[in-house]
């Protein structure tokens, strides 16, 4: 079992989905009566990563190797499984094939996981920090919804929250007036994804009639029994299609089906 190949990008979409969060930050810097627009720059690595190129750009004059601040970096820091939104494992998600209308396509319920982002500010002066921060921090109370499609092959978009946990600050000066200084703010996130398995044709037909016998007593040889059947209208209809129903009711007395519109037996 654990050889079937199955791979939907969700954990590739979710970060995805995470970092276009705040692809569109910028700060602004105001000098008499002009204003300096500065979009920040986003990227996926640790924080570390960054500190050491800001580190080695004071000691080089090559300027293919420097970066510059403000940044924001953001990486995955762990994944964990929620119990808390659990749900029936043999449950089946079903979806009519977008392709061919005439087949169905099936997976089971999803498995609940928590990934957990690391977001990190790094700027050179305060005031910049903080432009950003407050671009970010009012957004979330704790926690804001975003939309993304799940598996393309059954249609399943859903929502799920991304939560902040707790906010960090650093300042890690040190050293004499030369060396360039760095404040860090550190943003903890948490992502409530799915994990979808196997998507598979499902190769039985679609059931087109339902029948519900009722009795009034649990004896098979009880008094009266009523037959209620449901068929879609026009039989033929397809899963996708847009169709009415017939509805048929009969009652059953000492084995004869009995018309319940005309009283008469048939």
């Amino acid at each position: 079992m654990l050889g079937t190949y199955s791979y939907n990008e969700i954990f590739r979409k979710t970060v995805i989905g995470f970092g276009t969060l705040f692809n569109n930050i910028e700060i602004r810097r105001v000098s008499g009566s002009k204003t300096e627009v500065m979009k920040v720059p986003l990227a996926y690595g640790p924080k570390d990563k960054f500190l050491a190129r800001l580190a080695q750009a004071g000691t080089t004059t090559d300027r293919s190797t420097q970066i510059s601040l403000p940044r924001i970096s953001f990486e995955i820091s762990g994944f964990s499984y929620d119990s808390t939104r659990k749900v029936s494992p043999t449950q089946v998600i079903r979806h009519v094939d977008n392709n061919d209308g005439s087949k169905t396509k099936k997976s089971f319920m999803p498995v609940p996981y928590n990934v957990d982002f690391e977001l990190a500010i790094l700027s050179k002066n305060q005031d910049d920090g903080l432009q950003i921060l407050e671009q970010i921090l009012p957004i979330f109370q704790p926690m804001f919804n975003i939309t993304i499609n799940l598996v393309d092959a059954i249609g399943e978009k859903k929502d799920f929250p991304v939560t902040l946990n707790s906010v960090n600050y650093d300042d890690d000066y040190e050293g004499d007036f030369t060396t360039r200084r760095t404040l860090i703010y550190t943003l903890a996130f948490t992502a409530k994804t799915y994990l979808y398995g196997p998507v598979t044709d499902v190769s039985s037909k679609v059931i087109k009639t339902a029948i519900v016998d009722t009795a009034m007593a649990v004896d098979t040889t009880a008094p009266r029994e009523v037959r209620y059947q449901v068929q879609p209208d026009p039989f033929t209809a397809d899963a996708d299609d847009n169709f009415g129903f017939n509805e048929i009711y009969s009652e059953f007395t000492d084995g004869k089906s009995r018309n319940p519109t005309t009283g008469q037996d048939e």
